[in-house]
């Protein structure tokens, strides 16, 4: 699995330091797909119709990338100590970025932001997975991540999510369904 990984990773890198405008396409979905997904996630949850879904649909995405970015993601690069291509390869990236690599912080985030759009709104949660598998794609591209990484990502941030939003389907239920009120 080592050989493949480093291969698609060689494979994906290999394409950067060649063209400036591709570079700095690769960087700004490195970087800035994470504030344009968060942005286009807030209008989606202010056109909510109500107060109470737009509170909820809010909470459930808050509360899973916390526990998976916040917690989960920390917890295994607390024990598992996986190098960076930067640093494991001897390459200088595109961008800077310390730490552990695995998994990818970035793609845990916007995965478990997806899923949770994903739940409430079918098409826009298409369009944020697609932008946020690009986004795992440039994190290879620019050096800082291998697609290991961006896998592992994809799988915490999306079981994650789908764990909270069944833990929070009764809650769901109860605050969005009306109870016929009594005469």
């Amino acid at each position: 699995m080592d050989y493949f990984n480093q291969y698609l990773f060689n494979l994906i890198y290999g394409l950067s330091n060649r063209n400036f405008f591709l570079d700095d396409f690769g960087v700004f979905c490195a970087q800035d797909f994470l504030y344009i997904l968060i942005l286009l996630f807030l209008i989606l949850v202010f056109k909510e119709k109500g107060t109470r879904k737009k509170l909820f649909f809010f909470s459930e995405a808050l509360i899973s990338v916390i526990v998976s970015r916040g917690i989960i993601t920390e917890l295994i690069r607390l024990f598992y100590h996986h190098l960076r291509p930067s640093f494991a390869l001897n390459i200088v990236p595109l961008i800077n970025e310390s730490g552990y690599s695995f998994p990818s912080g970035h793609a845990t985030f916007l995965f478990t932001l997806s899923m949770t759009v994903f739940f409430y709104n079918k098409k826009w949660g298409i369009w944020f997975l697609i932008l946020s598998l690009i986004n795992g794609i440039a994190r290879i591209y620019v050096g800082v991540h291998w697609p290991l990484d961006i896998l592992g990502g994809i799988l915490l941030g999306t079981i994650t999510a789908f764990i909270i939003h069944l833990l929070l389907n009764k809650s769901r239920k109860a605050i969005f369904i009306k109870e016929p009120v009594a005469e």
